[in-house]
């Protein structure tokens, strides 16, 4: 079955000029959720910037199928949440959670 997507590609406007890839769950981009949590690891290629996110509701037996997720342009995921922007530059090792608008630095 075809995923359908909560924004059309003429839909996305350019918001960033980060055109790196990032992972992206599809609760954020076939469910319509909000962003709740992301996290930044080392990059795995060199058009990784390594952000993921996460809605934050995924268990684990939906994170572990890889079907769930997509890889994106970082500019496409600001346009479905732009509450993610100001934190784009946090290092590889930054775990956000959300907390209403604004994410909060979360440790393991």
């Amino acid at each position: 079955m075809e995923k359908q997507f909560l924004l059309k590609k003429e839909d996305i406007k350019s918001l960033i000029k980060l055109g790196f890839s990032c992972i992206v769950s599809d609760r954020i981009t076939v469910d319509e959720k909000k962003i709740g949590y992301m996290y930044r690891e080392n990059p795995t290629s060199e058009f990784d910037t390594g952000w993921r996110f996460f809605a934050g509701d995924e268990d684990e037996q939906y994170i572990d199928n890889p079907n769930n997720f997509e890889i994106y342009e970082l500019n496409t995921i600001c346009n479905y949440d732009q509450d993610v922007i100001p934190y784009l530059m946090k290092p590889a090792g930054t775990k956000l959670e959300r907390s209403d608008k604004e994410f909060k630095e979360v440790n393991d």
